[in-house]
């Protein structure tokens, strides 16, 4: 079903996405009806050759789109600095806002060319999508905006130009700023379905301004944390080139929050082994570990990466196939409408598929024992999600322990019995009492990062 989901919303989105007086190849009137009537009326026969195949019939994706950088030209930078210098307002930001400016600096978030203004911030909330300057429309379900006080407002009004500053440093010129209300309970119920502050990014949005501020970003430098993890900080071009220096015919993503168990391997594996069966030569895993802000019982960047670091030294994915890089983006916590966002910026990567998890960017309730989101909402979402044409969506298939084969397998409901299912929370347990977790679960050296660092913390 996910299936035929994808192909008439790729179908549909070509139709409506299409300009005036512009003829869509292949895609005419008469070709999109032949197409999705083929979808919609194979009925039984293509249910029975999809269910019985491990394959999945490929289609022919959009092009990449293209990556819009925000950095200033390295030949104007010194001229920049002291006109940025010379402003007369310079508006202070936080490690968040931050983070949102390097991912717009480095073109995860194109064709926006700097914090969103308010029709973008409109757009991205009542549509999740944005208009681009050749009237179609790509997605964009996460606002990024920045948060604006009162007294802050008063100074930006009738500026020209203002400097943005990151502890002390002036980072960025935003030209021609926009202040406008930042309607929190709206933005909220929109992007998370609630507005309960004990949600901890609804929080951060109370805690801002009644404000909020958009305008066209100049960047004055790359961005860096000297936090030891640089290297692995790489901009949608770079991993771009990076595919082609590697000689990649397929990209697939992968989107964690949390350390590789040999559950997420399987799935990586199984992807893999798909595409090959498909056709392709070379296809290249994406392991993008997001690298913002997190909430602060989520493990953190230093030890994630550590331990992914491990699952390659044990082989549990093939170093030759696979790319490690931090994805710079704040992690908000909006399920369905966040994972849109997590697709959409690896696109800009030059991915071509996206392995969509169960219940992604999903947390517990902030004021009732159950889970926010419905755990099949993600996927279901993220397969009819508009504007992502270059994008093909891959389920997330349950995998859990196999008692028997005392290793993580694909599950099997027919026999229920013979599977154990290890929750964060029983392996976080396991962790923090030093207790080994069934072998086949993690890799050993993997799994000795997270016990540590589960052990450092019950010992404070």
């Amino acid at each position: 079903p996910n299936l035929y989901l994808a192909v008439e919303r790729d179908l549909h989105c070509s139709w409506r996405s299409r300009r005036p007086n512009q003829t869509l190849a292949p895609h005419s009137r008469k070709e999109y009806k032949k197409q999705r009537n083929i979808v919609r009326g194979s009925g039984s026969s293509m249910r029975h050759t999809f269910s019985n195949s491990r394959t999945v019939p490929r289609i022919t994706m959009a092009p990449a789109p293209p990556v819009k950088e925000l950095f200033v030209a390295p030949a104007d930078r010194a001229a920049k600095t002291a006109y940025a210098k010379g402003l007369p307002v310079v508006q202070n930001i936080n490690k968040t806002s931050m983070q949102w400016l390097q991912v717009l600096a480095e073109g995860w978030a194109s064709p926006l060319n700097g914090f969103m203004r308010e029709m973008e911030f409109l757009q991205c909330l009542h549509f999740n999508t944005i208009q681009t300057p050749e009237g179609e429309r790509t997605n964009q379900s996460v606002p990024i905006v920045l948060p604006c006080t009162t007294e802050e407002k008063e100074k930006i009004d009738g500026q020209e130009a203002i400097a943005l500053a990151y502890e002390g440093n002036i980072v960025a010129i935003l030209a021609k700023p926009e202040t406008y209300d930042a309607i929190k309970e709206e933005r909220c119920s929109r992007t998370f379905g609630l507005h309960d502050a004990g949600h901890p990014y609804v929080k951060q949005i109370y805690a801002g301004g009644d404000f909020l501020l958009g305008g066209d970003l100049e960047v004055l430098d790359k961005i860096v944390w000297n936090d030891g993890l640089d290297e692995w900080r790489k901009t949608p071009t770079e991993l771009r080139q990076q595919w082609k220096d590697m000689g990649a015919d397929a990209v697939y993503a992968f989107q964690l929050r949390n350390p590789v168990h040999n559950g997420h391997a399987l799935l990586m594996q199984d992807t893999h082994e798909k595409l090959l069966a498909r056709g392709f030569k070379k296809p290249v895993l994406l392991l993008h570990p997001l690298g913002g802000w997190t909430k602060d019982d989520d493990v953190p960047l230093a030890v994630r990466m550590k331990q992914h670091e491990c699952v390659l030294a044990e082989k549990v994915l093939k170093p030759e196939n696979t790319v490690v890089a931090i994805f710079p983006s704040p992690m908000i916590y909006a399920g369905p409408t966040e994972v849109q966002w997590h697709a959409k910026a690896r696109a800009n990567a030059g991915a071509e598929f996206y392995i969509v998890g169960r219940d992604p960017a999903g947390m517990g309730h902030p004021t009732e024992d159950r889970d926010m989101f419905q755990k099949h909402h993600g996927k279901n979402v993220l397969a009819l999600a508009p504007g992502l044409p270059s994008l093909e969506i891959i389920p997330f298939r349950v995998a859990a322990y196999h008692t028997g084969k005392k290793q993580m397998d694909f599950f099997d409901e027919t026999k229920a019995s013979d599977f154990m299912f290890i929750s964060g929370t029983k392996m976080r347990k396991f962790a923090r009492s030093g207790e080994e977790p069934p072998v086949g679960f993690m890799c050993p050296s993997g799994w000795k990062v997270v016990s540590e660092y589960y052990l450092s913390l019950a010992k404070k």
